[in-house]
Order: C-alpha cells, then sequence, then structure tokens
C-alpha cells in the first residue's frame, strides 16, 4: 500500500517537472528544399531527407552511405508513411518516415542510435557584419533560423533573452575564449545541458562561425563555412550533432537487462526519472524508504550518460555486510551455549545512482 501510494501521488507530480535534458518530437519528420525542376529533382530531395533522417538518430553524416542501407537509399519508400510538397520559393519535399520501419532498418544495418532524450543546448550565437554586431536572443526574427536549423539536425536548442546585461558579456572576445566562466554564469538561469557558443562573421559575401560546445567539463570546438546565416547555423548544428551523438548512442545487440537503484529520491525527482528511463522499459521492483529499484532494459554506459544528464551521480557498488551471530538458542543443562549466525544481507549487484 505504501508503494501504491507514493507512486500515485508521484504520477501527479509528474506533469509539473521542469527538466533539463528534453524529448525531441518531430525526429521522424524531415523537410529538404528540391533544388531543380522535375522528377529527378523531387526524388534528389527524398534522398537528402533520408541522409538527414539517419544522421539524426547516428550523429554521422556518412552513415546513410553505409553498404547496408544501399537497398533502403534505392527504395525509401518502404520507410516512409507519408509523402508531400509545400509550396515555394523554393519547393520543400516532407517526409514523414514511420517510426518502426525506421528504427527496424537502422538496427538491422548495425548502426549505433541516439535516442530521443537529448541535453538541452543554450546557444550564445553572435552575427558579425559590416551593418554591425547583433546577438540572437529569443523572440528575435533571426531566432527562427537557428531554431529552424536544430531542428533538422534533430536538437533542442534554447537561446537567451540578449537583454543588454547579456549583450555586455557575450561580446566576440568572450565568445571565442576557452573559458566560459562569465558565460556559465549568465547561462544558469535558463537551466541547459549544454553550452553553445558561435561567434559567425561576413567577409567577402560569404560567413565563418567558429563554434564552442561545453557539456559539464567536456569541450568540443570546430570552424564552419556558408554562404549565408542559414547555410551556416545547418552546419554548425550538423556538427555539434555528431560530437554529441557518440556519448548517447547504443549500438544494436549492446543492450541487456540491468538493475538499478537510486537513492535520495523525492515526488519531483521520481517524476523526472521516469522520464529519463521512459525509453528503457523501467519496471519499479522496490520502494525502500527514498530508496528506488528498477529492472530495465539498456545499455550500461548510454544509462550512465543519460542520467548523467538529470545531474545524478554514480555511487560505488553497494560493500558486503559482515555476518552477525544471534543470541544463543535454548540448550539443554550442560550443553555449551550455540549461536546461530544471521545471514547477511545479499549486497545489491546492480548499477547505483543518488542525487
Amino acid at each position: 500500500m505504501r508503494l501504491l501510494n507514493y507512486l500515485a501521488v508521484a504520477c501527479l507530480a509528474f506533469v509539473s517537472v521542469a527538466a533539463q535534458a528534453e524529448t525531441v518530437t518531430g525526429l521522424y519528420q524531415v523537410r529538404e528544399p528540391v533544388v531543380g525542376e522535375g522528377a529527378q529533382a523531387r526524388a534528389d530531395a527524398t534522398g537528402k531527407a533520408l541522409d538527414t533522417l539517419v544522421q539524426r538518430f547516428t550523429g554521422d553524416s556518412k552513415a546513410a552511405r553505409s553498404p547496408a542501407l544501399a537497398e533502403l537509399r534505392k527504395d525509401p519508400q518502404q520507410i516512409i508513411s507519408q509523402f508531400g510538397f509545400e509550396a515555394g520559393p523554393p519547393e520543400t519535399v516532407m517526409v514523414e518516415f514511420d517510426p518502426g520501419s525506421t528504427d527496424r532498418a537502422l538496427r538491422k544495418a548495425g548502426l549505433a542510435l541516439w535516442g530521443s532524450n537529448r541535453p538541452s543546448i543554450l546557444g550564445w550565437w553572435l552575427f558579425d557584419s559590416v551593418e554591425g554586431s547583433s546577438l540572437v536572443g529569443d523572440g528575435q526574427s533571426s531566432a527562427v533560423t537557428l531554431r529552424r536549423a536544430a531542428q533538422h539536425r534533430g536538437l533542442p536548442l534554447r537561446l537567451p533573452l540578449a537583454d543588454l546585461q547579456e549583450q555586455l558579456v557575450a561580446n566576440g572576445k568572450q565568445l571565442d575564449d576557452k573559458d566560459p566562466g562569465p558565460l556559465r554564469e549568465a547561462s544558469e538561469r535558463y537551466g541547459a545541458d549544454a553550452l553553445l557558443t558561435v561567434h559567425a562573421v561576413e567577409a567577402d559575401g560569404k560567413w565563418q562561425g567558429k563554434w564552442q560546445l561545453w557539456l559539464g567539463d567536456q569541450r568540443e570546438q570546430g570552424t564552419v563555412e556558408a554562404a549565408d546565416q542559414a547555410a551556416l547555423a545547418d552546419a554548425v548544428m550538423s556538427a555539434v550533432g555528431s560530437r554529441l551523438a557518440p556519448r548517447f548512442v547504443t549500438r544494436p545487440g549492446a543492450s541487456g537487462e540491468l538493475r538499478i537503484q537510486v537513492q535520495d529520491m523525492t515526488l519531483q525527482r521520481y517524476a523526472e526519472l521516469g522520464r529519463v528511463l521512459e525509453s528503457y522499459g523501467p519496471r519499479l521492483q522496490l520502494a525502500d524508504g527514498t530508496t528506488l529499484t528498477y529492472a530495465l532494459t539498456g545499455n550500461p554506459d548510454q544509462l550512465r550518460a543519460q542520467l548523467g544528464l538529470a545531474k545524478l551521480r554514480e555511487l560505488p557498488p553497494e560493500a558486503a555486510m559482515p555476518v552477525t551471530p544471534e543470541a544463543p538458542t535454548a540448550q539443554q543443562p550442560g550443553e555449551a551455549p550455540a549461536l546461530t549466525p544471521t545471514p547477511a544481507p545479499v549486497p545489491f549487484d546492480g548499477l547505483r545512482f543518488g542525487w
């Protein structure tokens, strides 16, 4: 009864939890511009949509060219559920891929896949042109371009307000600095998992963007070039996705039955944990005070990465308890007292985490 009450109240709290990592929606719907005219141009755009889909789930821009996907590339219709066009310019092909068929095809090809629960990214994005510098803020028209690029690459992007104080902090010098200290402080109010800085400069009719990404203490960086701001944004988000994905992908056959124990639970934490574990098919086995024990199916390394996004820390294995004797049992006159050892509790043999 205690467990049922705990779960019932926790379910009510589920909808109000504000978590950091986000479940990305729309991963199976891809839009690509049609370059040229005629049936071949539309077929090429459909093939590009398949490339984008595969990169979203693998983080690898070359994965779609895998020999194991050769038949799928010849006939992508076998995993497409809806298909349409949107008027331009440019004309755009909209492809809705079937989730079940897509997942089976990619796993059959032996590809390592990234789930829909992904780290939220706060982007400090500065455009420098001959007209001046502009920090992109939430609500600005230029934010639409960045969000569209993030959605195209399957990443949850957040943008700052870009108020006067933030504009003073997020200048070109700071965005190029390898020490994100001042930006980390300014980012705390947004509660994102990862910090992205992009300093984009226009020169000779082109855009060049220098980007840096911090997830915890790990830093990634790179430089991209493009003809315009939209293409630059897409190139940056593609590069960021390729650096993030390897930390979270799971290879076929690498998953198995796992047991995890999570300490220091509260109702709010229970709701957040349920969201993080949703794709692993969690089965709650035991609730002992503020400690919950789950059985689930997954890959240990990917599970560690996902729980790390939720700010859980891994605990060391549980130590075996020493055997302690019980009180003497009743005996006959003249017999030596006999002590019956109490069986030591079996230590938990799964993964252990705490908040």
